[in-house]
């Protein structure tokens, strides 16, 4: 079916902004070419304010699509190769997903302080509990390369140093290697916990907080809000080309 005026115009648009094109999103100008035109309105704003640089843009794209808690892989695939074409190398995008591998942890940051709780309440515990010289050497090492403490890992360091190490050092191996500056990381970490499909506030406050101490500018965060905050029309890039399936089949009953 030959597009419209309207939407052919909305195509052009969209791939000149863009500068990307997919199946997914014919099936949406087809659908609802409108629609289409107000979801590209909306992911342009980050596009045309420019506070951060286009491979860090690409970025934060590739760690809200690879993230485990999304996983879009048509989008991981669209945005490694657009930050290819910004320059970025093989391992600054290797260190974006090492990050980005970090979020499983979450588990144990919500889960750990809470199983602290459920034992004081039930009489498990002794009270506070001192470090021990091991547990004081792991808390030191993890502030000096990571710029940070929180108090969840003070309950898994407690409750398990043996998985806090391991942890740390699994943790630790995209700031040793530094790729990718101090700022950048925290960006991405920000981008990763802010995604809607994950929500992690007091890892948003750390990392705005360390970013900032970076130097990073309220602008170039509210970027990443920006471009974290339209992961939602994947649902519609997903949904789409089986809502034109499904009433293909039905009409051909």
């Amino acid at each position: 079916m030959a597009l419209t005026v309207r939407q052919q115009a909305i195509k052009d648009e969209f791939i000149r902004v863009r500068n990307t094109w997919a199946p997914q999103w014919k099936s949406i100008l087809r659908m609802d070419c409108e629609f289409l035109n107000a979801y590209l309105k909306l992911s342009a704003v980050p596009l045309t304010h420019n506070y951060l640089e286009n491979k860090v843009k690409e970025f934060i794209y590739i760690a809200v699509n690879a993230s485990s808690t999304h996983l879009f892989a048509p989008g991981i695939q669209i945005h490694i190769k657009a930050a290819i074409e910004f320059g970025a190398t093989r391992d600054e995008l290797m260190e974006v997903l090492e990050l980005t591998s970090t979020v499983g942890i979450h588990a144990s940051n919500v889960g750990v302080p809470i199983l602290l709780e459920v034992l004081e309440e039930e009489g498990l515990t002794n009270g506070a509990t001192l470090l021990d010289d091991r547990q004081e050497a792991l808390k030191r090492r993890f502030i000096e390369e990571q710029g940070y403490w929180d108090a969840s890992w003070s309950a898994l360091l407690t409750l398990d140093p043996d998985m806090f190490e391991a942890y740390f050092e699994f943790s630790a191996i995209p700031w040793r290697t530094g790729k990718l500056d101090a700022k950048t990381k925290d960006l991405v970490l920000c981008a990763l916990d802010a995604a809607a499909t994950h929500l992690y506030k007091p890892g948003i406050k750390t990392h705005m907080r360390n970013a900032i101490r970076h130097g990073a500018t309220a602008h170039e965060i509210m970027e990443v809000l920006e471009i974290v905050s339209v992961i939602g029309i994947h649902g519609a890039l997903i949904g789409t080309p089986l809502l034109e399936d499904s009433l293909a089949a039905s009409a051909g009953k």
